[in-house]
């Protein structure tokens, strides 16, 4: 996770009940569960089995590779194929269309564990974080602040987000039904293609929302909820490795090859054939940095980072003219003023989890307060966040400049 909870967060607010969105989820469980008891394990043929079992982790992949790490982070650039089939897998899982999942999902990353902001926040409880959000109609106050322009200029997320009923029922339900017919199997696929493949594939992902911030190791931060859990890991086809998502733009959920995340290897394949390119992985040293960090528990404020390391003892003094003149002589800075700091984030745009466009309209030209998002306005940035802060400072804002 990238975000933590402001220490003097609200009580959540009472919601209305979403009665449409809890009556069909409670109606295919018990569907599913009626379909299971008439149509039992032992007397369903192994094809069905095997077709309900790839259905199962192909759905899974369509969120966790294409719903999560491609579209919601961009922590891979992928083919129009790629991406068309990722969408289609997505809509089976009956989790929203991309659009709508990408924008809940930055938002649970902006505010993690804020019982108010956060959509699933775990601080609420494992029952509200795993599906007790699922029945109550949200309100979102803070998706203004949301980056969603890319998704916007998405043409293959626009065409799923417009058809995605359709979709999702085609995928979910007549697919798994069609092929089971086509061995004499329609009803058995149904139920264990289409029923309980969709509950399952919930509760997969809803495991990394509840579970993965319930038990586990923290290697890599402790700010917030979440954990690394190999049993976690081996149902959610890698995400069980949540702290790692303490890099939420790395497109692997553990820095090993070794470690237990199909969705990772898939997506190097995907890049070694062709289909897949742009991979990002966080930096060795922030990566050191924060191992060592918690091997040592050592907190350390903003202020005592920026100035950790002789950092305030080396760093230029700039006035307001001194940056002027720095974005005449080159046009694509984007500098930003962060308390009496000057921050030349040019070298970062790629990386940042919010998306380029967030960091260029708090730059100094656009005379944005850089500080108050940084702070907490916009989000709530963790140590690492604050530490990478510090290696982009250029210089230090002079009092004839502020």
């Amino acid at each position: 996770m990238s975000t933590t909870s402001p220490p003097d967060a609200s009580p959540p607010r009472k919601s209305p009940i979403w009665w449409s969105n809890g009556v069909l989820f409670v109606f295919i469980h018990v569907a599913a569960v009626m379909g299971v008891v008439g149509r039992p394990l032992q007397e369903t043929c192994r094809a069905t089995l095997l077709l309900a079992f790839i259905l199962w982790q192909a759905a899974c992949f369509g969120i966790t590779i294409g719903y999560h790490r491609l579209h919601s982070h961009n922590a891979f650039r992928a083919s129009t194929t790629t991406k068309l089939v990722l969408a289609l897998l997505g809509a089976s899982a009956f989790q929203g269309s991309i659009r709508w999942w990408t924008l809940r999902h930055r938002l649970h990353h902006r505010y993690t564990d804020d019982p108010v902001y956060d959509p699933y926040a775990a601080t609420r409880g494992l029952l509200w974080s795993h599906m007790g959000w699922i029945f109550f109609k949200p309100t979102y106050e803070k998706m203004s602040l949301v980056e969603k322009d890319d998704l916007d200029r998405d043409s293959i997320v626009c065409w799923q987000h417009r058809n995605y009923i359709l979709l999702a029922l085609t995928t979910g339900f007549a697919l798994p039904t069609f092929m089971g017919w086509l061995w004499g199997d329609a009803a058995g696929a149904f139920i264990w293609g289409g029923l309980v493949v969709r509950v399952a594939v919930w509760h997969c992902t809803f495991c990394v929302n509840s579970l993965a911030h319930w038990d586990g190791l923290q290697p890599y931060s402790d700010e917030n909820t979440s954990r690394t859990n190999f049993i976690i890991a081996l149902i959610t086809c890698g995400e069980g490795n949540h702290n790692f998502h303490t890099f939420p733009h790395d497109f692997r959920s553990g820095p090993s090859l070794l470690d237990w995340d199909p969705s990772k290897w898939i997506i190097l394949l995907l890049n070694y054939c062709g289909l897949a390119n742009g991979l990002r992985r966080v930096r060795k040293e922030d990566l050191a940095d924060a191992l060592v960090h918690m091997a040592n528990r050592e907190e350390r404020s903003t202020a005592k980072i920026l100035n950790s390391e002789g950092v305030e003892n080396h760093l230029p003094t700039l006035t307001l003219n001194d940056i002027y003149q720095l974005f005449d002589a080159e046009p694509r800075l984007c500098l930003l003023l962060i308390g009496d700091y000057v921050i030349d984030a040019k070298t970062y745009l790629g990386e940042h989890p919010g998306g380029a466009a967030v960091l260029r309209r708090y730059a100094v030209r656009k005379r944005r307060e850089a500080t108050w998002a940084f702070m907490g306005g916009l989000n709530n940035h963790t140590r690492m966040a604050r530490v990478r802060l510090r290696d982009l400072a250029i210089g230090r804002l002079g009092i004839e400049g502020k």
